[in-house]
């Protein structure tokens, strides 16, 4: 099983920099909590990293235009974003909705969350 994390961010450098001033002035209305979560401002979070670093799971981190372009054939259903999907057999199904992920407040409730679920997948 793969999990597949999906940012509310387009890729590259620009929009890399905007997301980076919009976290600074107004870190209320970011629209990524996933992105807040797993970076901070300037750099990934130090226990996000260490989990991702040393997981056994299999992850994918994909920007929204990515995953638009390397799924396209594989959505069937409009997700909201962020989120994180797994992929069992070519098919995707939601596993950590934008909801729950606009709720949690740090890497270790997202760590917890991750943990807690793969027991049960």
């Amino acid at each position: 099983m793969k999990y597949i994390f999906v940012y509310n961010a387009d890729s590259g450098k620009l929009n890399a920099y905007k997301d980076m001033l919009h976290k600074i002035w107004s870190p209320q209305t970011y629209p990524c909590s996933l992105c807040a979560i797993t970076y901070g401002v300037f750099k990934e979070d130090k226990v996000w990293k260490e989990f991702r670093e040393k997981s056994v799971f299999n992850f994918e981190f994909l920007h929204k235009d990515e995953f638009q372009k390397k799924y396209k054939n594989n959505i069937n259903q409009d997700f909201q974003l962020p989120i994180i999907l797994t992929e069992i057999e070519g098919k995707l199904e939601v596993f950590i909705s934008k909801d729950e992920l606009d709720k949690m407040k740090n890497a270790e409730q997202l760590i917890e969350k991750i943990r807690k679920r793969s027991i049960v997948h």
